[in-house]
Parts: C-alpha cells; sequence; structure tokens
C-alpha cells in the first residue's frame, strides 16, 4: 500500500444536466463537497480536458478534477493533469460510484480492479495500470436493491429518495476525513469510513 501523499483527487461522473442527478455522478458531487470543504474553485480547463481546481493542505498544493469527457473517457482528463504535474498514480484519489456496495457504504482502498466501471478502466488504461487510490461510494446493484433494470439503466437514472439519502451521508462521512486521507492516515481513514450502516436491501 503506497504511503505517498495525495495530490490529484479525482470524481467521476458525466457531464450536463441529463447526467447531473443520476447514480453514475456520485463521484461529481463528493468531490464538489470537498472542493467547499477544502476552498478550490473548480474552473472548466481545456488543457485538462474537465473542471480544476487547487486548493492548499499543510502548505502543498492538492488539485481537484471533475472530467468533462464522459465516463468512459475520463482518462484522458486524468492523465492530462497528471502528466502536466508530474504526479504519480499513487497521489491520485479517484471518487466513484460502486456498484457492489449497498447505498450508505462507503469504502477506500489502493489499487484493484475496475469491475467493468469504464470511468476506471479508463484511468487504468491511461495511467498504465491500477496503482492509485480509490474512494468507492455504494449506489447498490439493481439485482440487490430489487429492481429489474440492467446496470447501464440504472447507473443513469436517479437514485430512489432512501438511496439518495443514505448515498448523501455516506458523502458526509467521507467529507469528515478528508484531514486523514490528506495526511495519508489512510488506516485512520479506513476505520471511520467503514463503520457504517448502509440502507437495508428491502428499502425502497
Amino acid at each position: 500500500m503506497s504511503e505517498s501523499r495525495i495530490r490529484l483527487i479525482v470524481g467521476l461522473g458525466n457531464p450536463g444536466p441529463d447526467y447531473a442527478q443520476t447514480r453514475h455522478n456520485a463521484g461529481f458531487w463528493a468531490v464538489d463537497r470537498w472542493a467547499d470543504r477544502l476552498g478550490a474553485s473548480l474552473q472548466p480547463n481545456k488543457n485538462f480536458f474537465g473542471e480544476a481546481g487547487s486548493a492548499r493542505h499543510r502548505g502543498q498544493a492538492i488539485w481537484l478534477l471533475k472530467p468533462q469527457t464522459f465516463m468512459n473517457r475520463s482518462g484522458q482528463s486524468v492523465s492530462a493533469l497528471a502528466k502536466f504535474y508530474k504526479f504519480k498514480p499513487e497521489e491520485i484519489l479517484v471518487i466513484h460510484d460502486e456498484l457492489d456496495l449497498l447505498p450508505g457504504q462507503v469504502r477506500l482502498k489502493f489499487g484493484g480492479g475496475h469491475a467493468g466501471h469504464n470511468g476506471l478502466r479508463d484511468i487504468q488504461s491511461a495511467l498504465g495500470g491500477p496503482g492509485f487510490w480509490r474512494l468507492r461510494l455504494g449506489i447498490g446493484h439493481p439485482r440487490s436493491l430489487g429492481l429489474q433494470q440492467n446496470v447501464v439503466d440504472f447507473v443513469l437514472h436517479r437514485p430512489r429518495q432512501r438511496e439518495l439519502e443514505a448515498l448523501l451521508k455516506a458523502i458526509d462521512r467521507s467529507e469528515q476525513v478528508i484531514d486523514r486521507i490528506l495526511d495519508s492516515e489512510m488506516e485512520k481513514a479506513m476505520s471511520e469510513l467503514h463503520r457504517d450502516t448502509p440502507m437495508a436491501q428491502d428499502e425502497s
């Protein structure tokens, strides 16, 4: 597990009002909250194919990024900023929606596969491997939530009210451990984040 400090925080989603409230944009929601907490203003940046801004933490510049390339080209944006500032993959944290976790669950991990997530897949390809941090925000899976939608339809629709409330609480908890993460206290951040109470599977 890497001990490098996080220097780039990426929230994944799709650009435009049609996608703004969909499950797949949970990463955008979280990075907006993190930017507010850190005092960063995200502005369109053509060089980085996204909305980007910086803040300072303990004297070090921290960049935040929302790729505007659509999900399956997220790596184009992430790699452009990372290469410009010479950030190593282990200095990058990607915040994204996670089908394998119930709404209300949030997990921090280093490395691993993309589990079919097109944003992660493209970032791995652009960075040359999976060696970056991920903050996984549970949105549930249509089967675990008793829905008959296929996965693509599910992630591109708005969460139901109880799912949304649980997801927003998870984002709240992620915001509370920003200092831990930026201070490289990953084990402590994990301990705090993983004490969750996910939405019951039979709720709707």
